[in-house]
């Protein structure tokens, strides 16, 4: 490190390190973009480890940064990622996005997170309601109910494998293995 000063103890980077996808330097590039959403709110210096878990900043703002601004699952990536649901987050929750986002997190790290992010009722199935919020996120609300309800009930005829008229995380990951643009989609670059 030099001469320069870090916001972090050695230990935590090496913390930060060993949990995430990322070097010391991406971890520090993260921390920058972190800080820069809300300067007045983050302190430079984290070397006090329990600001790292209790300061954050407010889905609002997060909301607001061009990786995610455009994503039609912002709201629920933010609350998937925050510890606690609500889509604040500390500097630890938003390092795991990043990481799980980067190109170097694994498809099935992945496919766990896409499964949570579009099980908006937390219940460990996409149900019907949770396969129409997804379809209207992703299409922005631009298909009528009809055409929501025929996407939807084309999904659970295809992929669904034990016919309860929802997908299990095994009937989702089924369903992600045979799409070769899951991994180019589901990836935030820092």
């Amino acid at each position: 490190m030099g001469n320069k000063t870090s916001s972090f103890t050695e230990e935590q980077l090496e913390a930060y390190q060993d949990c995430t996808f990322f070097t010391r330097k991406e971890i520090l590039r993260i921390f920058k973009r972190f800080r820069e959403i809300s300067p007045k709110r983050i302190p430079v210096n984290m070397k006090d480890g329990s600001k790292t878990k209790t300061i954050k900043i407010p889905v609002f703002e997060l909301e607001l940064m061009t990786e995610l601004r455009e994503n039609p699952f912002c709201e629920r990536i933010c609350q998937v990622f925050s510890e606690d649901g609500s889509g604040d987050m500390c500097f630890e929750d938003f390092l795991d996005m990043f990481s799980v986002f980067s190109e170097a997190a694994p498809k099935d790290i992945k496919c766990v997170y896409a499964f949570r992010i579009y099980d908006f009722d937390g219940d460990n199935f996409l149900s019907r309601p949770d396969l129409e919020k997804t379809l209207q996120c992703l299409t922005r609300n631009q298909l009528s109910d009809e055409e929501v309800s025929f996407v939807v009930e084309k999904v659970i005829e295809e992929a669904d494998l034990d016919d309860d008229s929802m997908l299990s995380y095994i009937e989702f990951e089924h369903v992600i293995s045979r799409s070769s643009d899951f991994l180019n989609t589901f990836h935030i670059r820092i």
